[in-house]
């Protein structure tokens, strides 16, 4: 695609950038008053039965996802148009998810801007190692990836990890306004956590949150995961690095049942998101519809999405996601050649 098409992309969500107050106000309203509501009810639920305490929970692991959502625009400063009102929200909404405003808002910005780019990674992405640099590994380096890939540990461990130690700790050099927003939040955290255990107890208050945050959190780096992590994503080193191409061939379509869709934010489009991180995520879909090259982008089902998980190792010679099974001949024998060929082309080719 010509310099000039990519323009042209770019230009043609241009009309679903900037937010709708209203609808902005509204969608905070029908997310974090259900969230409240759950809450409270799945307390009042323990005089019934714990079993309807975590079904209330799994539900409302779902509204913290979609709390999380307007988090992440207002990072983007997309979900409000003045940067008050989205620093506002993004902190209170960052108290609710666990997540530093300011501190995720610098390491998101970078994961935008090197998404894709295999010569700058190692910022708010997920580990991608190549065929190539896990063959020049150590054991001890190939080791750590293959537990850092394992599900258990990157969905199981990974939202521990995120809540308790990378959230909650400023990066070494971090400014003083990020460094008070992270400060600000943790401290709000541990006063409304202190005052729900004095109000209800520690066993009521950890039988209804950890499952919530557990659930989400999981739920959310696999998200996260799937629209950067399929068959036939975009990557190049940086000499030949586009961003149009690392933004629509690079993140995929997740098409979700309209539930999920709605809970998650319209995440699913993530490749219009990274194409244009200034359009909100409720007008993610219409952007998408309306934009016929944007409808190229890869597709992917909650069934389908599966298939990600055995996907450990980027082959840069067939552009594509292997396994550790499939690698597994070339230790053998580094003569070998993976003979892998997906027979697909990008949305650029078409």
């Amino acid at each position: 695609m010509s310099k000039q098409k990519q323009a042209q992309l770019r230009n043609s969500v241009k009309p679903f950038t900037g937010s709708d107050r209203k609808a902005s106000i509204i969608q905070l309203l029908n997310t974090v008053l259900p969230f409240l509501l759950l809450w409270f009810l799945a307390y009042q639920s323990l005089a019934v039965s714990i079993w309807l305490t975590l079904a209330l929970a799994v539900i409302a692991s779902g509204f913290v996802i979609r709390i999380f959502i307007i988090f992440h625009d207002c990072t983007h400063g997309s979900f409000f148009d003045g940067s008050k009102a989205n620093r506002i929200v993004g902190t209170i909404t960052g108290i609710i998810t666990l997540f530093a405003f300011e501190k995720w808002k610098r390491d998101h910005a970078i994961h935008h801007a090197t998404s894709s780019n295999l010569d700058k990674r190692g910022t708010g992405d997920v580990w991608v190692m190549t065929v190539e640099e896990y063959k020049a590994a150590s054991v001890w380096g190939r080791l750590a990836y293959r537990l850092y890939r394992n599900p258990f540990v990157l969905f199981g461990l990974g939202p521990i990890y995120l809540f308790l130690i990378s959230n909650r700790f400023n990066r070494k050099g971090a400014r003083k306004k990020e460094k008070m927003n992270t400060y600000l939040i943790n401290t709000s955290i541990v006063l409304i956590y202190g005052l729900l255990i004095w109000a209800i107890g520690w066993q009521a208050f950890l039988i209804i949150q950890l499952p919530i945050l557990f659930i989400s959190g999981s739920l959310g780096i696999w998200l996260f995961y799937v629209q950067h992590q399929f068959e036939d994503s975009y990557f190049e080193n940086e000499e030949e690095w586009d961003y149009v191409k690392a933004a629509v061939d690079g993140s995929s379509y997740y098409k979700l049942p309209k539930v999920m869709q709605w809970l998650t934010g319209n995440i699913g489009y993530h490749h219009v998101h990274h194409l244009s991180p200034r359009v909100p995520n409720y007008r993610l879909e219409q952007a998408h519809e309306s934009t016929p090259p944007l409808q190229k982008a890869t597709t992917i089902t909650l069934k389908t999405s599966l298939q990600s998980i055995r996907f450990r190792l980027y082959d840069e010679a067939t552009r594509t996601f292997v396994s550790f099974k499939e690698v597994k001949a070339l230790l053998k024998n580094p003569k070998t050649n993976l003979n892998i060929n997906t027979g697909k082309t990008s949305f650029q080719e078409e």
